[in-house]
């Protein structure tokens, strides 16, 4: 039996002999390369004009990769592949590019267009209409005069000026003759929106008044600004005298172009107030029709 030969003594490789096996049939990771025996290939360097790129495509300095036939890594832009321009195509290449800009600026001119004529402060249709910083000074309930004489000494007010609305709000105590507090109240608000159409959102809370507030009447009125509603309530049944009790109230909503009004009157009854006998709604109703109509006028001139 012959006795096989040390470590040092194994044969050398033979040029192009297949390689020998060994105990562990797989290479490792830290496995010698066999161009370079106990070392790691170097890193290829960097492709110069025109020789192969990485994944072998050439590689133009300056130029990104193209893609090549067949080669599963081409260079991928986010939604595809990036075709280049080819040299002799044609006129048409570079007019489609051009359309395509000329589109793009058109279509932002257009957007910015939108958003000015649609949404922009110029589109309000405010109709003249103002929002005075003291609308108590300003507004007219003077059909009020007869039943309630004594002016209020201190009548509340205020007022605001933004981009998107201006408000004017005054608060009116009404007094009868010989009373030391107030007997009712008339409240008025004028608003302008600058910036949104009020129509539909004003149409849907007064014409649907008693669709969400139990025990109101509402009336459509003609001929004041482009829709008003009338809203009413009674709670005393029409009573009077020292056992009367009980509310009436009544509101005159007017929406003309994007300003939206209201003129509020309400009384209320109890065996503390001084006042026994207030007007009936209908006249109340008569004075704020009279009073809405005199208000805007003086606003819109």
């Amino acid at each position: 039996m012959s006795t096989p030969p040390e470590p040092s003594q194994q044969p050398e490789p033979q040029p192009g002999a297949p390689a020998q096996p060994t105990a562990y049939p797989y290479p490792g990771p830290l496995s010698p390369s066999p161009a370079a025996p106990g070392s790691f290939p170097p890193p290829a360097p960097p492709p110069g004009p025109g020789q192969q790129g990485f994944y072998g495509g050439p590689t133009m300095v300056g130029q990104p990769l193209q893609p090549q036939p067949g080669n599963p890594y081409v260079a991928q832009a986010p939604y595809g592949p990036v075709a280049a321009p080819q040299p002799g195509g044609g006129p048409g290449a570079g007019r489609a590019v051009l359309w395509a800009a000329v589109g793009a600026v058109v279509a932002s001119a257009a957007w910015a267009v939108g958003v000015f004529v649609i949404g922009g402060k110029d589109s309000a249709e405010l109709r003249g209409y103002t929002a005075p910083s003291n609308l108590c000074a300003d507004a007219d309930y003077s059909s009020f005069k007869d039943e309630y004489p004594q002016d209020d000494s201190s009548p509340s007010h205020t007022s605001l000026k933004d981009g998107a609305l201006d408000q004017s709000y005054c608060s009116v105590g009404l007094k009868k003759t010989g009373s030391s507090y107030a007997d009712a109240y008339l409240s008025i608000q004028v608003d302008l929106h600058k910036r949104t159409d009020p129509g539909p959102e004003f149409t849907a809370t007064w014409k649907n008044y008693r669709k969400s507030h139990t025990g109101y009447d509402v009336e459509t009125v003609r001929n004041i600004g482009d829709e008003a509603y009338l809203v009413t309530q009674d709670t005393t049944n029409g009573s009077s005298g020292s056992s009367a009790s009980g509310s009436r109230y009544a509101t005159l909503a007017v929406r003309d172009g994007w300003m939206t009004y209201t003129m509020s009157y309400s009384v209320y009854l109890s065996s503390y107030d001084q006042d026994k006998n207030p007007p009936q709604l209908d006249e109340v109703s008569d004075w704020l029709r009279a009073d809405t109509k005199a208000t805007l006028d003086r606003l819109q001139g």
